[in-house]
Order: structure tokens, then C-alpha cells, then sequence
């Protein structure tokens, strides 16, 4: 089955698909829309099994990346979400910036009129840096040996 059948079939079912890639890892994200409930979270997120807190409880920087798309959402005022990420590959900041560009995309296909508040805000913007090959000759992609005069 390839992309395009999938999100359709997503669609009909009000499960919205997001995919985002960072470097070597790369994240699904599945957004389910719930009926509002009495929590004060208008979003329930679980990365790999692990509640989202959990799962980058060491690193501040990565929770405030893959929050900030959620949070512009909340002051939208719009629907009460699920929220399942599958993520592989790469570090911890890595894994943030690709749920964060998953999420983003999984919300343009729920909700089409974020997108101009997405884009605004860089969420939809992939970084392309890659990790430069190693070159024949050098000890890394750039690293030489030690010039010697004698």
C-alpha cells in the first residue's frame, strides 16, 4: 500500500498520518481527534509506549521542540487530540525535530488552514544537513593527519 492510499484511508477513519526525517531518524506520528474531557491537557502524547515527559525527561530542549507545534495548536482553539509516535534512529534531538515536522504535517492534513501558522512559525520546514562523507585519504570528513615539514 503505498503513501497517497494510506492517508485516504487514514482520512475516512479520522486518523491523520504524519512522517517527518532529521538526520537518521525518523518518526510516524498518528493523530486521533477525541472528544473533549475534563483533563487540562488538550492532548495526550505517548512516544514509543512512553508518555512524552518520560521520554525526554533529561533533555528540556527536545520537550519544548516537539511541544511547540501542540501548544500553537492549544491557542487555536481546536479539537482535543490523541497523539501516538513510533520514532527511530538518530539522538535524542534528532528524534525531537523529526516528531516535531511529523506532527506538523499529520496536524496540515487534519486541519489545512494551520498550515500558513505552521510555516509562519518553521514547524513545516525540513533541515536538510546530512552528515558529510568520510574522503579517502582523511581521518574523518575533513580531519587530516598532522602536516610534518621533515
Amino acid at each position: 500500500m503505498d503513501v497517497r492510499s494510506m492517508e485516504h484511508v487514514s482520512n475516512q477513519d479520522n486518523l491523520f498520518i504524519g512522517k517527518g526525517r532529521r538526520k537518521r531518524a525518523i518518526a510516524r506520528i498518528s493523530l486521533l481527534p477525541k472528544p473533549s474531557e475534563s483533563s487540562e491537557s488538550p492532548y495526550s502524547c505517548q512516544i514509543n509506549g512512553q508518555p512524552l515527559q518520560s521520554y525526554f525527561g533529561n533533555d528540556p530542549f527536545s520537550l519544548l521542540t516537539v511541544e511547540g507545534p501542540l501548544k500553537l495548536l492549544a491557542e487555536q482553539e481546536h479539537p482535543f487530540l490523541d497523539v501516538e509516535v513510533k520514532v527511530r534512529g538518530g539522538g535524542l534531538s534528532s528524534q525531537a525535530e523529526a516528531i516535531r515536522l511529523g506532527l506538523s504535517k499529520a496536524l496540515v492534513a487534519m486541519q489545512p488552514p494551520l498550515r500558513h501558522l505552521l510555516r509562519e512559525q518553521g514547524f513545516l520546514t525540513s533541515d536538510a544537513r546530512r552528515k558529510e562523507r568520510k574522503k579517502y585519504g582523511l581521518k574523518k570528513a575533513r580531519k587530516a593527519s598532522q602536516f610534518s615539514k621533515r
